[in-house]
């Protein structure tokens, strides 16, 4: 393994201020070192390994796209939506 390149993955829940909706994700965190011994992260979905923006700078909600967003450790979102009460068909 490069040693100037290690990866966590961790998980966020996010609620949105303004509409509600609520959603988890989880991130792949590459942690680097630059040539100059400085440390950096970069953000990545962890299915496709894409790069993404950070979920700590300026998070949008995917229902209305407002930047109003809170951030939660993981399991805050499926939580609440278990103690619900489920609708009936």
């Amino acid at each position: 393994m490069d040693p100037r390149h290690t990866t966590v993955h961790e998980e966020y829940s996010f609620a949105c201020m303004h509409c509600g909706h609520g959603w988890e994700q989880a991130y792949a965190i590459r942690h680097h070192t630059d040539l100059d011994g400085r440390p950096f992260v970069t953000y990545h979905d962890p299915a496709s390994g894409t790069r993404v923006p950070s979920p700590l700078t300026r998070p949008a909600c995917p229902a209305c796209e407002t930047h109003v967003v809170r951030i939660m450790g993981a399991g805050r979102v499926a939580a609440v939506e278990q103690a619900l009460p489920r609708e009936r068909p």
